[in-house]
């Protein structure tokens, strides 16, 4: 293992992890360096973990010394390990990384809908949500109620940008997920993927015509075997088109005077009503 110091804020060898908030020119654009950053201990094994190659292991001494007598088993003999100081990499990174251990890796291709899908039963279909955090959220509450992938439909944001890689606990690098292609209008076309794989379409929206847990079961009261939940971005929720190319249009009831719920919580709702029929 290769563990140095630096102490220089200038030195190149902290390029992967430099100006992590600047919008134009971060490394984790996709179009830039193109890179995964992880944050924290946890979420830093479990880039190591994952299929995405490791570039290297930046961290405090303190956090260092941690992680390696914990994990250090994770971490590849030939990774550059840096050893840098709080004010230092607070610098490089333009904020204060209190967390004060990261890891970079390389991305790796994208994969395709089928291969995502392969062997699922439940997965969740996103339009045009942009919140990165919420993105993340979905993925952390995916993992933890049993949804075997998540696709992409138009308009979503990077689910490989930092913020999302943190919010998720790192299960970002873990869910499979995929692209459905197509634009904002034609997107919707690529369903038909997921219902000749004999998946059952549930648009998520506040005017749907039957309840959540009425959708998720046939009429003899039998879960769906495959089932694939469409949420969509905060405020104006899923487009027509999409709602269209559904088998059913699912409300999530709520009480008097309110129509609707953050788009991970209402995620989360689904996921639980699937887990539960299934059980």
């Amino acid at each position: 293992m290769q563990r140095t110091q630096i102490t220089d804020p200038a030195d190149p060898r902290l390029d992967d992890v430099r100006d992590l908030n600047h919008s134009d020119n971060r490394p984790d654009l996709p179009g830039g360096r193109g890179l995964v950053v992880a944050e924290g201990p946890l979420v830093v094994s479990r880039l190591l973990e994952s299929r995405f190659p490791a570039r290297a292991l930046v961290g405090f001494p303190a956090k260092l010394d941690s992680f390696l007598a914990e994990h250090g088993d994770l971490v590849p003999g030939d990774l550059p390990v840096y050893e840098v100081s709080r004010e230092l990499l607070a610098e490089v990174a333009g904020f204060d990384m209190h967390r004060g251990l990261l890891a970079t890796a390389d991305r790796v291709p994208e994969l395709g809908v089928a291969e995502a899908i392969a062997g699922a039963r439940t997965v969740c279909v996103l339009e045009g949500v942009g919140d990165h955090e919420n993105i993340g959220a979905i993925f952390r509450n995916a993992a933890g109620l049993s949804v075997d992938a998540i696709l992409f439909g138009s308009g979503a944001a990077d689910p490989l940008y930092r913020r999302s890689v943190r919010v998720s606990m790192g299960h970002v690098l873990r869910t499979p997920f995929a692209h459905l292609e197509g634009t904002y209008t034609t997107w919707q076309r690529s369903l038909q993927e997921l219902r000749d794989a004999g998946f059952r379409l549930v648009s998520m929206t506040p005017s749907g015509d039957q309840s959540l847990a009425q959708a998720l079961v046939d009429a003899e009261g039998r879960p769906w075997d495959k089932v694939a939940l469409l949420v969509g971005a905060e405020g104006p929720g899923l487009t027509e088109h999409a709602m269209r190319a559904t088998d059913a249009r699912a409300v999530i009831p709520m009480a008097p005077g309110t129509d609707s719920l953050n788009v991970a919580t209402s995620a989360a709702i689904g996921f639980y009503e699937r887990l539960r029929a299934l059980n």
